[in-house]
């Protein structure tokens, strides 16, 4: 007879499946876990708020919640570009329970992986904004996905002024 081992919680953690919404971002691929994001929409037309930081395209009402939409591609330092028809708003529940709206180039797939296939991120150059919410690196049919934590984009005083401009 043989015996049933059980399997640790450390090695069930490991085997867990996670799912990912890919997007890209100038030429590179992200991916967020799928149950931050509330949902995804085409760019509508966003208003304007006066003194709000740069990466601050403004704001939406998403079925009568005013939300704030971050352009990423300024959060992150890449060029600007204007939004196309590809373009996404990716609405995410932050900390606290907040919406915010993340402006994409595109989104890709929703993708199904094992936890233990996640690579550590390299400590490379630091990226303003960037580098703290980057929670790993994942090798998906042969590209490199970029998988972030978008709630920790922001420090608690970069939030609080994003919770003024609502």
């Amino acid at each position: 007879m043989s015996e049933i081992v059980p399997i640790s919680q450390a090695e069930q953690k490991k085997n867990e499946i996670i799912q990912m919404v890919t997007f890209a971002l100038e030429r590179e691929e992200y991916g967020v876990e799928v149950l931050s994001v509330r949902e995804i929409i085409r760019m509508p037309e966003l208003t304007k708020m006066p003194n709000a930081p740069h990466y601050v395209e403004g704001v939406i009402n998403l079925r009568g919640t005013v939300i704030p939409v971050i352009s990423l591609r300024k959060r992150f330092n890449l060029d600007d570009h204007d939004h196309d028809r590809n373009s996404r708003i990716l609405v995410m529940e932050l900390r606290g329970g907040n919406l915010t709206g993340f402006i994409v180039d595109s989104v890709a797939e929703v993708i199904r992986i094992q936890k233990s296939s996640i690579q550590p991120a390299p400590d490379v150059a630091h990226q303003d904004g960037m580098q703290d919410c980057i929670t790993g690196i994942l090798d998906h049919n042969n590209r490199l996905l970029i998988l972030l934590d978008l709630n920790l984009l922001f420090a608690d005083e970069e939030h609080e002024e994003l919770l003024a401009v609502m």
